[in-house]
């Protein structure tokens, strides 16, 4: 499922990753290199696999363990309130 962020979560990207910005809570978080390039192919409409396989592309991972890591990280963002 492609993934939303909640209006009131700002986001930028850095040399080092990216950052959100949780306006209702005041909270930040940093992503690495890694969990961006996995965000960025959701909010482009990707699906978890695809991102898995983004992940494959791009490091040396392998694709069990690649989705495992979408997966969890797609979860706390959601349940972070962070996105949808």
């Amino acid at each position: 499922m492609p993934l939303r962020f909640s209006d009131t979560v700002s986001t930028a990207e850095t040399d080092y990753g990216t950052v959100l910005l949780d306006e209702r809570a005041g909270a930040y978080w940093e992503l690495n290199p890694t969990a961006t390039l996995v965000v960025r192919t959701l909010l482009d409409g990707g699906e978890e696999t695809d991102a898995a396989a983004a992940l494959t592309r791009e490091f040396d991972i392998d694709r069990a363990q690649a989705l495992r890591d979408v997966e969890a990280l797609v979860q706390e963002l959601r349940g972070s309130g962070l996105a949808s």
